[in-house]
């Protein structure tokens, strides 16, 4: 089923969401890979605040490429969210209701999806440039010293997602292998 959800991603709107939804987002999102989250936890860890409030937000595992000029940002393809693993927990405690990557989550970060009322959206691999397209603001708000891996604020409209994993715990790269080997069966 197709969705539109403008952000803030609250609690309600989450429990909306049923893993194969094609969802589109407008609003504010925020962007953290691998250095930005590890640095997040490490000031969590010495009793500083984040740079910005993780509840009811999506962050976008994004480092997006160079933007040329006229353009608001550069490529802007997902990585792979395993790679956040150690650190979601972490941020699903403190509120955080959404994250967009590519690939499979651990276990314990969907046991923590389901305990704290979250949903993990997957964007297109490859399809960058495309989904740059959907960004129409982009700005450094903490570590510019990590380049690429810096924290942005977003806006985006429209922006193409899909829900993989619900709140519930409903994963559809499972349900989508099974659903597929159930159809080979058929034939």
């Amino acid at each position: 089923m197709d969705k539109i959800i403008e952000t803030p991603l609250t609690k309600e709107k989450v429990q909306d969401l049923t893993a194969g939804d094609y969802v589109y987002l407008t609003g504010t999102i925020y962007t953290a890979r691998d250095a930005a989250h590890k640095r997040m936890l490490e000031e969590l860890s010495a009793g500083k605040e984040l740079p910005f409030d993780v509840e009811n937000q999506i962050i976008y595992y994004l480092g997006p490429t160079p933007s040329r000029e006229g353009q608001v940002i550069g490529s802007a393809g997902p990585t792979t969210s395993s790679r956040m693993d150690k650190y979601a927990p972490t941020l699903l405690e403190r509120g955080l209701t959404g994250m967009i990557g590519k690939g499979k989550r651990s276990n314990e970060v969907i046991d923590s999806m389901k305990e704290n009322c979250a949903v993990y959206f997957a964007a297109v691999g490859g399809a960058g440039a495309l989904l740059s397209r959907c960004i129409k603001e982009s700005e450094v708000i903490a570590y510019e010293d990590l380049g690429t891996e810096a924290i942005r604020r977003l806006y985006v409209e429209k922006l193409p997602v899909i829900t993989v994993i619900d709140c519930q715990g409903n994963n559809m790269y499972e349900t989508a292998v099974k659903q597929y080997k159930k159809e080979l069966t058929k034939n």
